[in-house]
């Protein structure tokens, strides 16, 4: 359903995007912010986000964890308060809508092969997606600075008495998998993401700004070399003018209709 003042979808646009997606030889996925806010979470930035309410970490986060990772984690053991509690809150509600489902199906469908995540919030993995790369970490797990090794956070042995806790294989620091401000992308998941952009012929851009690095680089590299850009979102970014096709709506709502319409067309060849 679209608002006043919004351009409806039309059945045109979404025939040239299924075409588009079903002649790809590599098609990935680019997810931002926007389909986990279709799941009730709220962004990070922007109205109603928990930075536009509390203001944005500093840049030296990640410098103060390595200079004393005991003080972070008793931080985080404290119980939450005000819009950072309701924040979490909404994690722990949220539940994976249709387009986590649709890009779970087209993946299934052997058309899409990888997906590029900027969300921390797990619902791509609960709604069957596999082929996963979360470049900003994912809130349910932590992570080991030393050897880069994933554990759930759910049934972690943490001792308070006894801070940071301690990777059980390789005896390093651990801390949460979600990436502060300040600290580099992990170099295991950035380079899936670059070999997934450098495959990639076409890319799936969905509810992302296109203005948060490196994530929107990858994009970038996928129209510099040639490849094809469908975008998936309610407003027009700065990547919209290199889209072959955008498709403008709720991922929600567009994604399952495209998805639906490149199984069409997947019959009719064979």
């Amino acid at each position: 359903m679209t608002q006043e003042g919004e351009r409806a979808l039309t059945n045109e646009e979404l025939e040239r995007a299924s075409q588009v997606v079903a002649g790809a030889q590599y098609v990935v996925a680019l997810v931002g912010a926007g389909l986990s806010v279709e799941s009730g979470i709220p962004p990070f930035r922007g109205p109603g986000g928990l930075w536009t309410k509390i203001g944005e970490p500093t840049s030296r986060n990640y410098q103060r964890f390595l200079e004393d990772p005991a003080t972070w984690w008793r931080e985080q053991l404290k119980p939450q308060e005000g819009p950072r509690a309701e924040f979490t809150a909404s994690f722990a509600t949220a539940k994976p809508n249709a387009g986590h489902y649709a890009l779970a199906e087209l993946e299934r469908m052997g058309t899409l092969r990888h997906v590029i995540t900027q969300n921390v919030d797990n619902l791509h993995r609960v709604a069957g997606s596999v082929n996963l790369a979360e470049i900003h970490g994912n809130r349910t797990l932590l992570r080991c600075m030393e050897c880069n090794r994933r554990f759930p956070r759910a049934g972690f042995p943490i001792d308070e008495m006894d801070l940071p806790p301690r990777c059980p294989r390789c005896g390093g620091v651990v801390k949460g998998d979600g990436v502060m401000f300040g600290e580099p992308i992990p170099k295991d998941v950035l380079a899936v993401c670059h070999e997934q952009a450098e495959l990639c012929d076409c890319m799936i851009v969905i509810g992302t700004s296109a203005t948060v690095y490196p994530a929107a680089g990858f994009a970038e590299m996928v129209y510099q070399k040639g490849g094809s850009l469908i975008e998936v979102n309610m407003y027009e970014t700065p990547l919209t003018p290199f889209c072959q096709v955008a498709l403008r709506g709720p991922s929600g709502e567009v994604l399952p209709r495209l998805v639906a319409s490149v199984r069409e067309l997947a019959s009719q060849r064979t």
